[in-house]
């Protein structure tokens, strides 16, 4: 069993591309169904450059975790891509 103090020292790694998410924030609990449903990180800036805003958060549904290490946990986390990554794709139509 792991405690909640060790999974907010954990790197949270996207399988998808690579990146890190950053680390768990918060974690969101169930407590009719006595589960976790999500794991809570820090979002990206929304705002001009991100000088006039706080970082949203992004929640990781327990379902997509897809491994805890000692370090990191891994998780299969849909994220919106990036313009110029979706024009390189063949789903692509456009000018």
């Amino acid at each position: 069993m792991i405690s909640s103090r060790e999974l907010k020292n954990k790197e949270i790694i996207n399988i998808n591309n690579g990146k890190s998410m950053g680390f768990v924030t918060d974690i969101d609990i169930n407590l009719e169904k006595a589960r976790i449903d999500a794991l809570i990180v820090p979002g990206q800036k929304s705002s001009f450059f991100g000088m006039f805003s706080s970082p949203a958060e992004t929640a990781i549904k327990w379902k997509d975790v897809k491994i805890i290490g000692e370090d990191v946990i891994l998780v299969d986390h849909p994220q919106p891509m990036d313009p110029e990554e979706i024009k390189e794709t063949d789903e692509y139509i456009g000018p």
